[in-house]
């Protein structure tokens, strides 16, 4: 008899919380440089065992493998289970079938969780859990999810022999003078077939980690021996530094204490220094959360759906909301980890640290404390946990015990405040070419923010609102042109793509979305006012994803604006239901967190899709970033391109032709100095990123890594920098953060932004682009 369901899904589509447009990239945890690790999705490592019986099997040498037992099961996990095939077979826009052939796939996914940098499992362990290959999806279905805790279990143990086998290689030194190299590439090697062969790996990889900081020590002895430049007179000179930037850099050079003159001398020290870091990094990746093999397990299947349905177990679900939101409750710092212990890394301006004065870049965070509570030492505990510790509701009072860079020991109660992450949140400015240049104004928008739902409050901060203020800003000096920077903007919440589309233009359809069921929803702007009315330039590049195509399609579409771009964009065209599991359970219990699951699919009220295929731009520049694979079509299991039949809008009237602004703007690109270089900087990098064998003698890579240097040196883009702005900028201010910065530090970060923005070259042709519609009115 089935049991009874713990859980409720709701069949309405309006019931769910809202819909998101998000940008989902993939990134492995870089343990080593060039070396993908275990994914963060796994952190797989608990301890105690449970088994389950198995049919007897060999290795693919035909010795017999041996069982191994797994880890207990959470009792959240059958539930979760549970929620998992209710939503993929019935809420999931593609609606795959849960059997053998998604479950071979979901298998090959789970493995490239669990040690995607082929550097803990051995081929003969890969090959014990492959027996499990055809079961996921029965294992779903009945909630015991057998391979998340054999899987777990047995990465945990090879952990430990790897921990010992890294603490043994780096007890003498290595030999450099032998003509081996070593694969930085993961999909390009297979599973070691013996523990000889990993231990081979492990020393190609400490080698190149010890040739990469003997080089980065060689640069600073060599940098101590020029003198050093005299300090900037203004702090808007773009060669000033900033003070906090100052500290950071004293921090480094005391991690690396003293820097011994010889090679032996600095390969000795960097062993000893790698032992501790790697002694750290196994330690805490012993840590583990109770949800961890439940979430690599579902993840993995969650990714043959597509790239975007992913479980989001409690412990993530704060990262979330902070990412959608660009806010949080806390001290207001920015943590790092230095070997066993949290570093403060930075304080965010208008910060609870900040206002109180007492927590200092370079701190190191010995202990938390909750007010009235005893202290925890946080030595060797994971950053993630010691940040759990730190944040909390507005109001309260946490205590740090922190060393300071002097030695001294300090104890400091800081209370709790929202602390909005500016970094997040749109910004605006009037540029022009030069005193008599026409005025243009220019709106950068890096995600689409504001809080989900029922959690939005009056007054908050969020995308639509911000961007509206700094256009009602702009009309207000009688700016007649804008550049929308979409570049980098990778979603965020559908409804602020349909706002924000709305302020350029009046009520309408903006995009039209496709459920499961293949019934066709318009969302439209059903206000008819205008925020802007002036011309519109709107600049993606290949990380435009998501909200940030819905808005420049539209625009494109109506043709209220000319798309310009290095690129096609990422080419997202599906949104995505965040869905509080909590909040469909019947009962209480530890929380369950949250499933973001595909629900629908978008498209442009003229019918076709974004999916892979992306906005491509009206008037395309040279790509300095053409070396990087990005993009839709580059993820794992991508939904499909499909198209439906157009809404009915009405197109802007305009007399400039995009086929005309192409020509005159390549025309001026081809023959600019500074972007010729980023193009040629691009081919060199692309060129690089095919060479992933590393040598692994040190003349050879000194030789190697000397050329290219100064291949690149001759065309970095860095040194851009130097060259007198080809922008005048003047600042917008924008939300209840921005008014009038007094702050001398807050000063420094805008006018260091606004330098930027005078000197890129991109932004420039963008108004020489609007120069030319202009002329065409």
């Amino acid at each position: 008899m089935r049991k009874s369901s713990a859980l409720t899904v709701a069949s309405s589509r309006a019931s769910s919380p809202a819909l998101l447009v998000l940008i989902a990239i993939s990134a492995a945890f870089a343990a080593v440089p060039g070396c993908a690790a275990p994914r963060s999705g796994t952190k797989g490592h608990p301890s105690a065992l449970a088994s389950s019986s198995t049919s007897a099997a060999t290795d693919p040498n035909g010795a017999p493998l041996v069982d191994l037992p797994g880890v207990p099961a959470d009792p959240r996990e059958p539930i979760l289970a549970e929620a998992a095939t209710t939503l993929l077979s019935s809420q999931h826009v593609l609606r795959k079938p849960i059997d053998d052939a998604l479950s071979k796939d979901a298998f090959e996914k789970y493995i490239e969780e669990l040690d995607g940098g082929k550097l803990f499992l051995l081929e003969s362990q890969r090959a014990q859990l492959a027996r499990y290959e055809l079961q996921m999806d029965d294992e779903l279905r009945s909630g015991d999810l057998v391979l998340a805790h054999k899987g777990a279990a047995m990465l945990n143990k090879q952990r430990v022999e790897v921990a010992k086998l890294v603490a043994n290689l780096l007890a003498a030194p290595f030999d450099f003078t032998a003509a081996e190299s070593i694969e930085t590439d993961p999909k390009k090697r297979a599973f070691c077939k013996t523990p000889e062969e990993l231990a081979a790996r492990w020393r190609g990889v400490l080698k190149l980690q010890v040739l990469e900081r003997n080089q980065q020590m060689e640069d600073i002895l060599e940098a101590k021996k020029k003198p050093k430049p005299a300090p900037a007179k203004d702090a808007k000179d773009p060669k000033a530094v900033d003070p906090d930037d100052a500290k950071r850099e004293g921090i480094a050079e005391r991690a690396l204490g003293t820097i011994p003159d010889t090679f032996e001398g600095r390969e000795e020290k960097i062993r000893k220094e790698l032992a501790v870091r790697y002694s750290t990094q196994f330690t805490r990746l012993g840590a583990t959360d109770k949800l961890d093999p439940a979430e690599t397990f579902l993840n993995a299947v969650n990714a043959v759906f597509d790239p975007h349905t992913t479980y989001l177990a409690p412990a993530q679900e704060a990262n979330f909301d902070i990412a959608i939101s660009g806010k949080l409750e806390g001290i207001g710092a920015t943590l790092q980890e230095q070997d066993h212990y949290i570093l403060v890394h930075d304080l965010v301006p208008g910060g609870a640290s900040w206002q109180q004065g007492k927590l200092e870049i370079g701190d190191l965070i010995l202990a938390v404390a909750q007010e009235g509570k005893e202290p925890v030492d946080v030595t060797d505990m994971p950053i993630n946990s010691v940040v759990a510790m730190i944040r909390g509701p507005k109001g309260t009072v946490v205590v740090l015990t922190v060393k300071k860079s002097d030695g001294h020991i300090e104890t400091l109660s800081i209370t709790r405040d929202v602390i909005r992450i500016e970094a997040t949140y749109a910004r605006g400015a009037v540029v022009k070419q030069g005193p008599k240049g026409e005025q243009v104004g220019y709106v950068y928008l890096p995600g689409f923010y504001g809080d989900l739902g029922a959690r939005a409050k009056p007054g908050e901060r969020n995308a639509t609102d911000d961007v509206r203020a700094l256009l009602v800003a702009l009309q207000k000096k009688k700016v007649g042109s804008l550049v929308l920077d979409l570049r980098g903007n990778g979603g965020g919440l559908l409804t602020h793509a349909r706002d924000i589309s709305g302020l350029f233009i009046p009520e309408g359809p903006v995009v039209q979305t496709k459920d499961s069921d293949g019934k066709v929803t318009v969302m439209a702007d059903t206000d008819p006012s205008v925020a802007f009315t002036g011309t519109v330039v709107v600049l993606v590049d290949r990380f435009s994803a998501s909200a940030a195509e819905i808005l420049a399609g539209a625009l494109q579409d109506y043709e209220r604006a000319i798309v310009v771009g290095t690129s096609a964009t990422h080419g997202k065209g599906t949104v995505q239901s965040v869905l509080d599991l909590d909040r469909m359970r019947k009962g209480g219990g530890d929380p369950l967190g949250l499933y973001k699951i595909t629900m629908q699919e978008y498209y442009r009220v003229s019918g076709g899709s974004t999916q892979l295929r992306g906005v491509v731009p009206d008037v395309l520049l040279p790509d300095p970033t053409s070396y990087i694979d990005s993009g839709e079509r580059t993820l794992y299991h991508a939904i499909p391109w499909s198209t439906i039949n157009a809404a009915k809008f009405t197109k802007t009237p305009h007399k400039w032709q995009a086929p005309e602004l192409q020509t005159a703007s390549s025309a001026r690109t081809h023959a600019n100095p500074e972007i010729t270089k980023l193009t040629e900087f691009a081919k060199i990098l692309g060129a690089r990123k095919e060479k992933t064998l590393e040598p692994l003698e040190k003349k050879a890579w000194q030789e190697e890594k000397k050329r290219a240097k100064a291949e690149l040196e001759a065309l970095d883009p860095k040194k851009s920098a130097e060259r007198a702005p080809v922008l005048q900028v003047e600042a917008l201010p924008v939300g209840p953060q921005a008014a009038t910065p007094a702050d001398e530090k807050i000063r420094h970060r805008l006018d260091r932004w606004k330098d930027d923005l005078a000197r890129d070259v991109w932004v420039e042709e963008c108004t020489r682009i609007l120069g030319d519609m202009s002329k065409t009115k």
